[in-house]
């Protein structure tokens, strides 16, 4: 199977390449924070899953663009439309727990011991507002080209993995507190 731009189309190309470069800002983002938490004395748990969860992520991308080749996924421009507004919404949806949770903010679990829980923006209702956005894009982001079996892989595999973040970022921030 070759991954070809003459197989795959041009739209669904451009947007994988969107979310692509707005991980890649999550990244760095997230790499600055790192090193504030750190000289604020943070506490990293959970470093054995977390190659898991960037193999995981990238799996996704790379696993839509495999489905919708290997299996002629069409766009349906019923579902795809909505599946792609979805998508958007949680790209502003993350970036408002990015916002609200400043420096303390990470894709890894780093907890500045002493610090207390925010509650504002989306902390406000949820405890953990970002996992529901991760599941949400992880099902609406493939049905934006039909790759409904990507959705599915990816919704079971995600599901164990925050069974152990969740896990680990809550006793995180129980001994920090």
């Amino acid at each position: 199977m070759v991954l070809g731009s003459e197989q795959l189309p041009t739209g669904l190309l451009v947007l994988i390449a969107v979310i692509t470069v707005e991980r890649g800002f999550e990244l760095v983002v997230a790499r600055r924070h790192a090193r504030w938490a750190s000289a604020n004395g943070g506490v990293e748990y959970g470093r054995r899953h977390y190659p898991v969860m960037v193999v995981l992520h990238a799996g996704l991308l790379v696993g839509i663009l495999a489905e919708v080749a290997a299996a002629d996924r069409r766009f349906v421009p019923a579902i795809g439309w909505a599946a792609l507004a979805v998508t958007a919404l949680c790209q502003a949806a993350r970036w408002w727990c990015v916002r609200s949770l400043g420096p303390r903010w990470n894709t890894r679990v780093i907890v500045v011991p002493g610090m207390p829980l925010e509650t504002r923006g989306p902390y406000r209702r949820l405890r953990h507002p970002n996992y529901v956005i991760v599941v949400t894009e992880g099902i609406a982001l493939p049905l934006v080209h039909n790759a409904w079996l990507t959705a599915l892989l990816f919704t079971a595999a995600n599901a164990a993995l925050l069974t152990v973040r969740l896990r680990v970022e809550n006793k995180a921030l129980q001994l920090a507190a």
